[in-house]
């Protein structure tokens, strides 16, 4: 008899209706940005977008809760996209640009906990990774460049997926483990942020780090539940890339772990 395949659930994109436009523009759009969905299918998964639960409107609120969705799906990914709010973790927006999205940080945080909850793995890419430390209530910084200035290392470029830069794995940490023998001149990942972690949250530790400033690249939860952030996109790694990571072990040992809370 066949294994059914995995279902994983990807927190959604937003955009939100834009004033005076018409059309889909005036109105909320929810979706996947391509290559994680196929990322994560790369493996004969299911892949599911977990839309947001609705409080209001002119459509008829159904029953459903986010916490269906968790009991329902095998694990979470949480995908990358706009800024998180400098509110969700007690500041105020040093820029009105910086200001981010509170609507998307409270669905995707309710998310991530539910799932928690149920025990269930999450792995976060970029804004993931970073949306999981704020959730576990530590703080991010909210513009590298003006408040890490003795940064070197370029964090954000407009090569967007074809920048990268290189990272380290913390000794004795989940990705050490899952490449004992990689070659240190492949650790390059596309790593594309303005915001990072500052504060780290309770029940994390750093897994990578961006070895010309320290900064966090990797964050992991230290609990029963498979916690896992790369503040990188795994999805933009072609594995015949000889000068990037090869992200398709970070991949199955979530899918692994998937696997075990299954069955």
């Amino acid at each position: 008899m066949a294994t059914k395949p995995l279902k994983i659930g990807i927190s959604a994109r937003i955009d939100h209706p834009q004033p005076g436009q018409a059309g889909l523009r005036s109105k909320t759009l929810q979706y996947l940005e391509q290559s994680v969905a196929h990322w994560a299918m790369s493996r004969d998964v299911l892949v599911f977008m977990v839309p947001t639960v609705a409080t209001g409107g002119g459509i008829v609120r159904s029953n459903i809760r986010l916490s269906d969705y968790a009991g329902a799906l095998d694990g979470l990914i949480l995908q990358g996209g706009s800024d998180m709010s400098p509110h969700s973790y007690g500041e105020e927006p040093l820029k009105p640009e910086w200001a981010g999205d509170p609507a998307r940080d409270a669905y995707e945080m309710e998310l991530l906990h539910e799932f928690i909850e149920v025990r269930k793995p999450v792995l976060g890419i970029c804004r993931g990774a970073q949306l999981i430390n704020v959730a576990m209530g530590g703080t991010l910084y909210q513009d590298l460049p003006s408040q890490l200035t003795h940064s070197q290392t370029q964090h954000l470029s407009d090569a967007y997926d074809r920048h990268f830069h290189p990272v380290r794995f913390v000794e004795g940490g989940l990705l050490a483990r899952l490449y004992p023998e990689v070659d240190p001149a492949t650790l390059n990942i596309v790593s594309v942020h303005h915001q990072a972690v500052r504060s780290l949250g309770r029940d994390l530790v750093v897994d990578a780090i961006s070895p010309e400033d320290g900064l966090a690249e990797a964050i992991r939860g230290t609990g029963r539940n498979f916690l896992l952030g790369v503040q990188w996109h795994p999805e933009f790694h072609h594995p015949s890339n000889p000068e990037l990571l090869d992200c398709t072990p970070i991949l199955d040992e979530f899918l692994r772990n998937v696997r075990k809370r299954r069955w």
